[in-house]
């Protein structure tokens, strides 16, 4: 490739990476800052009352006497989730549906006392969340926030082939030149920021993707999903994991998120199951249903220590489910994942599902998530602060070169110049085409920045700058 086809190849990344940032920056700000409000609240303070504190006392009361405690609280709710608690210095956490919405209560295990109630996901963790993922505007915020992601990726790699090492630079490239004055300076720390960061920040893109509506849902999600043939004949009912459980937000392992839930038969039995494990055989054959003292119990027994999430069944064909995930925080390993579905009749395990079953995306999922959210511990906090505070330089660093090279003469976009003649164009339009396919709202931009460039800048007359 000669030097000028070079020059001309790099005027056309430069320009692309551009375009892509004119979108993107807004919306990286706002990720990075509500991600990282997000990381140190429930950090700090937790986010549905789990880091309440109690005085233990010798033992704490029986599940039901805490459950009777919450639904004191509610008198025309209906008790749905239990929380344990993560240490015998904490509250038990109880959610209750009511007619105005889920409400908790935080309930003392050892006096079965009402520490405290409130609407559920009404706190600034779930206000940050909220912005950080719809923007507030539902379906339509997560199609600009999902188009954000995915020119993200662009934006990536435009940025790598910018940053590239030439005319001898090498390694020293991944240091900034601290010699170097204005725009030249901080045209070296936005590269060596922008390098250093830019794996952590596509896995982060990546995930964060795989959240979202068209890419995520309609995509790599059915694909991944844990299938529900694996059920070994049990009932299967017609809704998902992400419906029936934690009032139907979604907060589930990915993996299982589209994955319908197993349904309990008052009339069948399943399996070879002789007994069942959470009511005993004399229970069972006295026809009586499992108790949520034998839930728990149960739960206990098989290895759910410490904090895991009960959910009661719902309707005639639910079922008990027992989780334990850390995108939840109920721990913080990733690969310790479960969830294990209980016949609500005869106590009996319909499904017993871990992080060996999922896919090798959900695995990757549910690793990256936990990286994702921070809640591997302090140093997983440390570190995607340090994440979210250079994705907000680079950005500002990003509007800082763009205001130095401006023209004279206002606010004008100056873009960088098209190059004529590009020789690599169709190389350029496969590119396209495979990012198009790999990321559907990616290609949307592609085709409407074509567009912008092609029919609209020329009628406006907005003039590109001439200087690199």
């Amino acid at each position: 490739m000669t030097t000028d086809t070079k020059s001309k190849f790099y005027r056309a990344v430069w320009r692309w990476h551009f375009y892509a940032g004119l979108y993107v920056i807004p919306f990286f700000l706002m990720l990075a800052m509500t991600g990282m409000t997000m990381l140190w609240i429930a950090y700090l303070d937790g986010r549905d009352g789990e880091r309440i504190s109690v005085i233990p006392a010798e033992a704490p009361l029986a599940l039901s006497a805490q459950v009777a405690a919450a639904q004191s609280a509610y008198p025309d709710g209906t008790v749905a989730q239990y929380i344990a608690p993560r240490a015998g210095d904490l509250a038990a956490i109880f959610r209750v549906n009511t007619a105005e919405g889920p409400m908790m209560a935080v309930v003392d295990p050892y006096t079965a006392e009402v520490v405290s109630t409130f609407a559920r996901r009404s706190g600034w963790y779930d206000t940050m969340d909220n912005i950080h993922g719809t923007l507030l505007l539902g379906v339509t915020g997560d199609r600009m926030i999902e188009l954000a992601a995915s020119l993200g990726v662009i934006l990536l790699a435009t940025g790598l082939y910018l940053w590239w090492p030439r005319d001898g630079q090498g390694l020293r490239a991944l240091l900034p030149r601290l010699g170097a004055r204005g725009r030249s300076l901080w045209k070296s720390l936005h590269a060596t920021v922008g390098i250093w960061v830019s794996v952590v920040l596509l896995a982060f893109l990546i995930s964060g993707l795989a959240w979202a509506g068209v890419w995520g849902g309609k995509l790599v999600q059915a694909w991944s999903s844990f299938p529900a043939g694996k059920y070994s004949g049990i009932p299967v009912s017609d809704i998902s994991h992400a419906e029936a459980l934690n009032g139907g937000t979604k907060e589930v392992p990915w993996a299982l998120e589209q994955t319908p839930m197993p349904a309990s038969d008052a009339h069948a039995g399943h399996g070879d199951h002789s007994e069942s494990p959470a009511s005993g055989a004399s229970d069972q054959s006295a026809g009586l249903r499992p108790s949520v003292d034998q839930v728990d119990a149960f739960a206990r027994q098989i290895g759910f220590a410490g904090r895991y999430q009960l959910n009661w069944p719902q309707g005639d064909t639910g079922v008990w489910s027992l989780s334990r995930d850390s995108m939840s925080t109920d721990s913080r390993n990733p690969t310790s994942d479960r969830i294990v579905h209980l016949d609500r009749y005869r106590g009996e395990i319909l499904a017993d599902v871990g992080y060996a079953d999922y896919s090798l995306m959900g695995k990757a999922m549910a690793v990256g998530i936990a990286l994702h959210m921070g809640t591997l511990g302090l140093w997983s906090v440390l570190a995607n602060t340090l994440v979210c505070l250079a994705v907000i330089f680079l950005s500002v660093s990003g509007i800082v070169l763009w205001w130095k090279r401006r023209p004279a003469g206002g606010l004008r976009l100056a873009a960088p110049p098209a190059p004529r003649d590009m020789p690599q164009w169709k190389g350029a339009v496969a590119v396209a085409l495979v990012l198009s396919l790999a990321f559907p709202l990616a290609g949307v931009a592609l085709a409407a920045v074509l567009l912008l460039d092609a029919l609209v800048l020329p009628i406006l007359r907005i003039r590109p700058a001439q200087s690199a």
